[in-house]
């Protein structure tokens, strides 16, 4: 098979998520433990750092990847879903994974795949530990789909665990409360192994503080542990200082990731750091500064608050949750306070689409549209269902025609952002391409 081939047989063979959504989701561990006992267990012949939370575990995930591989470590990522090829998936120092890898693996497993029934993500997910085994890879961040107690990749042994934050999302999978999304989050807390919380709430912290004492986990609690202030934005850089509550050291620093929203991940990395040092790994100021104001060219990142456009600005996010939409509502409000707002806007049909919707300001133009998968939410049926809520616009079939559409209405001093999921900004046409 060529690589599209073998990429079009994962897709049609496969139970694939972004397709049937709930429906594709293997329950429990079985599938993946035998998937990856057939092929020698490969997560174990690496060490790993394991990462859920409903916001922020992509940006968190390539920051630290690019802080180790800085740094000089042979460093793994798996992070989901992509965006425009499946190979962004699984990195090496910010290089995809080998197109004749993708190949052979599926060709040596097509028998077990047949046996085993595992889904689209329990593949790539062994896919990629075998990969990172293959390569010899020093450390690996690995990332949650989603949840984490029965996701794919908590087979996993890591040296550090870490929860970024919680707040609604597929909760038709992990549950309607803080809580319950939180208890399935925890599922990642192993036992004696160092755990950073992000973010938490009065709902969430006891949830978490109940597995960290039944795991005897050493815990940091981010956001107790670190202060932001100052932030600003630069240019194409977001600039803000970091105060060490233990220490009551102030630090500058300099991100290229320039959502308003990375001055509260950037206090999850810095956690995750300090812990990795009392581990012995060597990370000089130097190689943490580079790496931080340098993630997008080390990491291949996409999709976090990108400016693709000038004279009208257009903005990329892939907000796609109300945590998500609430952070870049409060960016623009905070940047472009007195632009026109043009809103791009495309969900899939589990997202709590009422909710989200009634963020949105009713003083702006909207253009509904959809991705090309079963599981997006029809264009029209979201035009209809944001107009009951005042927000005018019309449905295209496509995010390059809505796009288009904004371009055309839009003044120079204008501002279009599209938002709302994954799947309409891998659609954009050249985003993301060299």
């Amino acid at each position: 098979m060529t690589y599209q081939q073998t990429i079009d047989f994962l897709y049609s063979q496969l139970p694939l998520f972004s397709n049937t959504g709930k429906a594709a989701i293997k329950e429990g561990l079985h599938n993946i433990e035998a998937l990856c006992a057939a092929l020698g267990n490969p997560q174990n012949q690496f060490k790993s750092i394991h990462i859920a939370g409903t916001n922020g575990k992509g940006s968190c995930s390539h920051c630290l990847a690019a802080i180790l591989q800085e740094s000089g470590y042979k460093t793994g990522l798996y992070t989901s879903p992509h965006i425009k090829d499946f190979a962004e998936r699984i990195r090496i120092n910010g290089e995809k994974i080998d197109h004749h890898f993708v190949v052979n693996f599926a060709e040596e497993t097509q028998v077990l795949i047949e046996k085993i029934k595992p889904s689209f993500f329990e593949i790539t997910v062994a896919m990629a530990f075998a990969w990172f085994a293959d390569q010899k890879a020093d450390i690996a961040i690995i990332e949650t789909g989603l949840g984490g107690r029965l996701d794919s990749t908590n087979i996993l042994q890591p040296i550090l665990s870490i929860i970024t934050n919680i707040s609604f999302d597929h909760m038709n999978i992990l549950g309607n409360s803080l809580a319950a999304i939180a208890y399935e989050k925890a599922g990642i807390i192993k036992n004696n192994t160092p755990v950073i919380i992000g973010a938490y709430t009065p709902e969430t912290k006891p949830v978490f503080e109940q597995k960290i004492k039944e795991a005897n986990a050493p815990v940091t609690w981010a956001q107790d542990a670190y202060r932001v202030s100052g932030v600003t934005k630069t240019g194409n850089l977001l600039e803000c200082d970091v105060t060490d509550m233990h220490t009551h050291f102030l630090e500058h620093y300099v991100l290229d990731l320039t959502g308003r929203y990375q001055a509260e991940n950037i206090k999850t990395v810095l956690a995750a750091e300090k812990v990795l040092r009392t581990m012995n790994f060597t990370i000089s100021n130097a190689s943490e500064k580079y790496a931080l104001s340098h993630v997008k060219q080390l990491t291949g990142l996409l999709g976090r608050w990108d400016i693709i456009q000038e004279n009208p600005t257009i903005i990329v996010d892939v907000g796609h949750n109300e945590a998500g939409i609430q952070y870049i509502i409060s960016q623009l409000e905070n940047e472009y306070p007195n632009q026109a707002r043009h809103f791009i806007l495309g969900f899939v049909k589990d997202k709590e689409i009422d909710a989200i919707l009634d963020l949105f300001p009713k003083r702006a133009s909207y253009y509904f549209t959809q991705a090309q998968i079963p599981r997006a939410f029809n264009c029209r049926d979201l035009q209809k269902k944001a107009h009951e809520k005042n927000l005018i616009g019309m449905g295209y079939a496509n995010v390059n025609e809505a796009l288009q559409a904004a371009k055309e209405k839009a003044a120079e001093d204008d501002t279009i952002i599209i938002c709302g999921s994954f799947f309409i900004i891998a659609e954009l046409d050249g985003y993301g391409e060299p």
